[in-house]
């Protein structure tokens, strides 16, 4: 077994790096692919150092699987050619997620649905993912009608740039080279992604159409807004969905217990609930803060976090490759 991790220097790609290695990944042989300036670095796997490899090598090694973290127009160039020698692509940057041709897969919901000639399988974003994990057995049990969500989301979800802009802003210094247009240490910034012509971000539009693909229920309505917060530990999102049918508190409470890859934390009388500290390194989707929305029937309040870098990317991503495999582990709690 063959695997090219593309990006491997990365954020995302050390992560992926990282967790192949946690969930004992069947893998014989390690390709590491990044920049060009970047091939004969060398990066560590398991306690060996294995040198970075240019995207021509990786591709005439033909491996079995390549998981891409590395950009969209990376991938938009050199997925089909990994593809075309027989390797599947599971890529985690948006360029092929709302592909009509391409699966988007958070394997919880819809792994079933691939078949040997998904040669491109498209990782969702990492928000979306948290968010359809946690609804997905409520939306068996109730059918989801419409979703309100607000992300307040962490700063390694843009990148390495973006976390040292807050570490240096933190020290009491000016950015050197800022991943954004304003300070973000003790600041909030409702913009992630550039803005469409409609005053909606491509993240929030992303949430939007991702789930509606994902869930496989195009009248599902959704409505984001997408925040970066100065945290270093993971994503979270406040989340308002209104069913098609009444349910019961105590119901679905042991719906998200049982829930795979979900963690329920709620018990806010000894203050427990879900913080992007607790989630950061782990796999679960931790959920609580849940109570009904007592403005309408039919609606429920929940707050939902995950680390972005783990569930939603680098984990996602080896799931799927696991269920390539036939080894599918859920996420750890």
């Amino acid at each position: 077994m063959k695997i090219a991790v593309v990006g491997a220097t990365g954020l995302v790609g050390t992560e992926m790096l990282k967790v192949l290695a946690e969930r004992q990944f069947p893998l014989t042989e390690l390709l590491p692919v990044a920049s060009a300036r970047s091939v004969g670095q060398e990066v560590e796997f398991l306690g060996k150092k294995y040198p970075v490899v240019s995207m021509d090598d990786a591709i005439a090694a033909r491996p079995d699987i390549a998981i891409f973290s590395a950009g969209g127009s990376v991938s938009k160039e050199h997925a089909p050619r990994f593809a075309a020698v027989g390797t599947t692509v599971i890529d985690n940057s948006s360029a092929w997620r709302m592909d009509p041709t391409k699966k988007l897969v958070v394997p919880e919901l819809n792994a079933d649905t691939l078949t040997p000639e998904d040669k491109i399988i498209a990782n969702p974003n990492c928000s979306t993912i948290q968010m359809v994990v946690a609804l997905n057995d409520l939306h068996k049990a109730y059918k989801v009608q419409r979703i309100v969500v607000s992300t307040y989301q962490s700063v390694t979800g843009t990148g390495k740039k973006a976390v040292d802009q807050l570490l240096e802003e933190r020290a009491g210094k000016p950015a050197t080279n800022p991943a954004y247009p304003h300070p973000i240490d003790l600041n909030v910034l409702p913009h992630i992604d550039v803005f469409e012509p409609n005053g909606y971000t491509k993240e929030e539009l992303k949430m939007v159409n991702e789930t509606k693909k994902i869930m496989g229920d195009d009248s599902i309505r959704v409505t984001a807004t997408c925040v970066r917060i100065p945290v270093m530990g993971g994503h979270s999102e406040s989340i308002n969905v209104e069913f098609e049918r009444e349910f019961d508190l105590a119901e679905v409470r042991e719906i998200l217990a049982n829930t795979p890859g979900v963690e329920l934390v709620d018990d806010p009388s000894t203050n427990r609930y879900p913080m992007p500290k607790d989630s950061h390194g782990r796999d679960a989707v931790l959920v609580g803060r849940l109570r009904r929305d007592e403005t309408q029937p039919r609606t429920l309040n929940m707050w939902v976090v995950a680390d972005n870098l783990r569930k939603g990317a680098a984990t996602n991503a080896v799931q799927i490759a696991e269920y390539l495999v036939g080894k599918l582990v859920p996420a750890g709690r």
